[in-house]
């Protein structure tokens, strides 16, 4: 009997969800993950994150949900990039026009730091909470690059590199000991274009005049009762305050729902027909390197593969019921070489169906390599792009290992054998094979873009020359095609296909578990996508290693760490 009342009970309680009104509810506190799983690691490691796409999708199907009445967003600590913010905001407005509450509620905007960025997506809500405790750091935009030339010089390292052209400057760090003129140009313009962006959203969302909003950043960072009195947030309670005060808007019978789940619930209630026509997305994430995709279990994060990339385009490619492409760049760049294996399947995916690149936070360097080709560039304002350049080099260790008492002898066949080793500098010859490679690979790149933009050549080396833009930038330049993010590139890649609005997007690969567990065939089977646990020697120092010369290299086409802004 006790059973019988229990499963009636459930069964009711099922029920009354399925007809309840809806509060949606997002948690940022760890961030977001940009696509599905890799890897063994990576699902492992974002198996509590929440999905980038899940949160749009869900968001835009919200919208024409009669049972959603409101949507409320703990902001945490963990930073997202600038163009995910922007996103998100945009999900929000328009979520936000359909006559929804929007409601942030937020701990802090960094415990006595920055916060900025947090605080720009907050401001996209009509309602906003800050807890009593907490603080909102709006202080503003800042890149700050150090420089290791002093430190290396007392070492005893040098560093010999070669760069195309003056605003390539990665490698600046170790070869200055301040920042060049077009390196600060560059690097300034970037700061201003962000804050601009910045101040009018702020602006906008907390009905401000952009003026104010300058002059409140300057004054910033503020305690909870600075905030509240400067018209920043709209209230200080606590979690259970507002959560409380969003459930009786809504109506006392709401029922709390994560975003993510009732993106996938609805997709599950309207699954597809496999057969229909629709879109690819292929995401790609993460330094660029030959072979295949994957992490080291040594941390470093993830990294593409020119292999596994490659593989998944094709496999889009040659499915007759994939209509359009949309290619999720969110990368710093890396191998020149692996940048063109994928600019190639992208030129030839291009000439079957349409192929629209979205970038992410970044997509710079050889992230922009394998962007040029679509046919249409979306990014966000924030999203760093262009770093249309190279560079290369090696230290040089002998005062070092002189100085610690390592002697260091060579016996070589062919006069360029030793050529990379960072026991000696490069000669006057071997300078020469230095600079015809750069001049090879820059010349490679700025003609291609002049080719895939519609630029002249001359036009593109003058956006080129390794500057970094920001999406605003260059969109004004060129480089770009729309402002926007992943939901406007899956709308646009539906038009130039002739698809419905609602045509079904699927993710590349798409393997079944057998097709998981057996392996590829051969290189032309879509289980060639797969990606691997790699073991990369240097871990969690991958990068820094890569920049400083030593073994497992990150390529020629990168941009540095600093110029993240979150």
């Amino acid at each position: 009997m006790d059973a019988g009342k229990a499963i009636f009970e459930t069964v009711d309680r099922l029920r009354q969800r399925r007809t309840a009104p809806l509060v949606l509810e997002l948690d940022l506190t760890e961030g977001l993950t940009e696509g599905p799983p890799t890897d063994p690691l990576a699902a492992v490691l974002s198996m509590r994150k929440t999905r980038l796409p899940d949160v749009l999708s869900g968001l835009k199907r919200a919208r024409h949900d009669s049972r959603v009445k409101a949507l409320i967003v703990k902001i945490g600590g963990n930073p997202l990039g600038l163009a995910v913010v922007q996103e998100l905001r945009q999900a929000v407005i328009q979520f936000r026009a359909s006559g929804r509450l929007t409601v942030a509620f937020a701990e802090t905007f960094g415990e006595f730091g920055g916060g900025t960025v947090p605080y720009y997506l907050a401001s996209a809500f009509e309602r906003l909470y800050l807890q009593p405790s907490g603080d909102v750091g709006l202080t503003g935009v800042a890149l700050e690059q150090r420089f290791l030339k002093g430190a290396l010089t007392k070492l005893g390292v040098g560093y010999e590199a070669g760069q195309r052209h003056e605003y390539k400057t990665a490698v600046n760090t170790f070869t200055q000991d301040h920042m060049t003129e077009p390196h600060r140009e560059s690097m300034s313009r970037i700061v201003e274009s962000v804050t601009e962006t910045l101040v009018a959203g702020i602006a906008e969302g907390r009905r401000l005049d952009p003026g104010k909003v300058r002059e409140l950043v300057d004054r910033g960072p503020f305690t909870s009762a600075e905030a509240r009195e400067a018209g920043l947030v709209d209230g200080l309670a606590y979690r259970d305050e507002v959560y409380d005060e969003v459930k009786r808007s809504a109506g006392d019978d709401v029922h709390l729902l994560y975003v993510s789940r009732y993106a996938r619930g609805t997709a599950v209630k309207k699954l597809p027909n496999p057969m229909a026509n629709g879109v690819a997305l292929v995401h790609a994430t993460g330094m660029i390197k030959t072979g295949r995709s994957g992490r080291s279990p040594l941390g470093g994060g993830g990294a593409m593969g020119s292999d596994t990339i490659g593989a998944a385009l094709r496999a889009a490619r040659r499915d007759d019921h994939i209509k359009a492409v949309v290619f999720r760049v969110d990368s710093p760049g890396g191998s020149y070489v692996a940048s063109d294996t994928v600019w190639r399947e992208v030129t030839l995916t291009r000439k079957v169906k349409p192929v629209i690149v979205s970038m992410g936070d970044m997509a710079a360097s050889g992230g922009y390599f394998i962007s040029m080709a679509a046919d249409v560039i979306v990014a966000q304002p924030g999203t760093l792009t262009g770093s249309i350049g190279v560079y290369g080099g090696k230290p040089v260790l002998s005062e070092l290992l002189q100085k610690i008492g390592i002697s260091s002898e060579m016996v070589a066949e062919g006069v360029n054998a030793g050529m990379f080793s960072t026991s000696r500098g490069f000669s006057p010859e071997q300078w020469e094979r230095v600079n015809a490679w750069l001049d090879r690979i820059y010349d490679d790149f700025v003609g291609k873009v002049a080719k895939s933009r519609d630029l002249t050549r001359d036009r593109a080396h003058e956006l080129a020359r390794g500057r970094v833009w920001t999406g605003a930038d260059a969109k004004a330049g060129g480089l770009v095609d729309e402002l926007g993010g992943l939901e406007d590139a899956l709308v646009l890649a539906r038009k130039r296909a002739g698809l419905a609005e609602d045509a079904p997007v699927r993710t590349y690969p798409r393997l079944n578990p057998l097709e998981r567990l057996r392996g590829p065939e051969s290189s032309e089977d879509k289980a060639a996508a797969l990606t691997r646990i790699r073991l990369d020697s240097w871990g969690p120092l991958a990068r820094l290693s890569a920049e400083l010369g030593l073994p497992a290299t990150a390529g020629p086409l990168l941009l540095p760490e600093w110029y993240t802004i979150r």
